[in-house]
């Protein structure tokens, strides 16, 4: 793929990685250095079309590599240029790699959902005109060897047929595990997915101060033990209503005094600290001839009555009422 621009100055390297801020590489020594925004401008018009080609070579309604979406997104492209072709002097682009870690849910062999986080291929363009001459096989080890991974670590964002032929031919990947994404991944996927947790940075220091400290460390202390949960007695509800709930004093005690007048100026309170403000009687006070009224209107008592059917005469006060009555001629004689 040809470009306005040299290219080979440009890109100096034979793959060039460039990273979300699409920043043009070192140059070399003794060659002229134009703008600095140009440079990643023409970098930029690079990805635009290497991401419009892909995109038309997998019948894509749309490119999914831009410069836009690169700036972005934190994902990597590896672009192989090619140093024999120098159409006027200002060199090729063969392909591009780029790839990125994305957090995925896929599924394993019992068909168990598990959250990775894996180097993903995202999109993969060769030139129509130098496919099967090694530049693939090329590009995609230095990507292996630069990301420390192996081709089975790998899932494959909608991976084509020529991509899947790729990756049996060259590295022997062909049976894959079934996904409800778009993802693809092969067998042995998950062997080193569960990896043992490394030792924290905390951690480290005190096995390090434990190991030059000679002194032993102090015995924990002991707790009292926990009490059971029978033991515990709760404040209840019921306990709670009998002491809001006041006795009221039995009959006639219970009946309300009559309220006297307010004083229209109240006694003064003492205005120190030792004193405490006067206060009334708690119970209402009876006065004595209410008292007496309200015993003489009582019912007689169930006993009284039976003494007083069994006494011949009665009481006196039942003798003087009965005395004044008027008596018939049959009680004179």
């Amino acid at each position: 793929m040809e470009f306005p621009f040299d290219v080979d100055a440009l890109l100096p390297e034979r793959i060039t990685v460039l990273d979300q801020h699409l920043r043009p590489p070192a140059r070399r020594p003794g060659t002229t250095t134009p703008a600095r925004v140009d440079l990643q401008q023409q970098i930029m018009t690079i990805v635009d079309e290497l991401g419009k080609a892909s995109a038309k070579a997998q019948h894509l309604p749309a490119p999914i590599t831009s410069a836009s979406r690169m700036q972005s997104n934190r994902h990597v492209m590896y672009i192989l240029k090619d140093t024999s072709a120098r159409p006027a002097g200002k060199g090729a682009i063969v392909g591009f790699l780029k790839v990125g870690y994305k957090k995925l849910f896929v599924l394993d062999d019992r068909e168990a959902h598990n959250e990775v986080e894996p180097l993903c291929i995202l999109d993969f363009y060769i030139h129509e005109s130098l496919q099967r001459h090694g530049h693939g096989r090329e590009l995609f080890q230095h990507m292996l060897q630069k990301e420390r991974v192996e081709p089975h670590q790998l899932a494959i964002d909608r991976p084509s047929q020529k991509l899947l032929k790729f990756l049996n031919k060259h590295y022997n990947l062909e049976t894959t595990v079934p996904q409800v994404n778009n993802f693809v991944i092969f067998e042995g996927f998950f062997a080193h997915q569960h990896r043992p947790p490394a030792t924290s940075l905390r951690a480290t220091r005190h096995s390090r101060a434990a190991a030059l400290d000679p002194m032993p460390a102090a015995p924990a202390r002991k707790l009292p033990p926990k009490r059971a949960e029978g033991e515990i007695k709760p404040y209840s509800s019921s306990d709670r209503e009998f002491l809001k709930v006041a006795v009221e004093p039995p009959w006639p005690l219970n009946r309300a005094p009559r309220r006297a007048t307010p004083p229209a100026h109240p006694p003064p309170r003492s205005s120190s600290l030792g004193n405490s403000p006067e206060r009334g009687p708690l119970r209402p006070f009876v006065p004595e001839q209410e008292l007496l009224r309200s015993l003489r209107l009582c019912p007689p008592h169930p006993t009284a009555r039976l003494l007083l059917a069994t006494d011949p005469g009665g009481s006196p006060a039942q003798r003087r009422r009965t005395s004044s009555l008027p008596r018939s001629d049959d009680s004179r004689y």
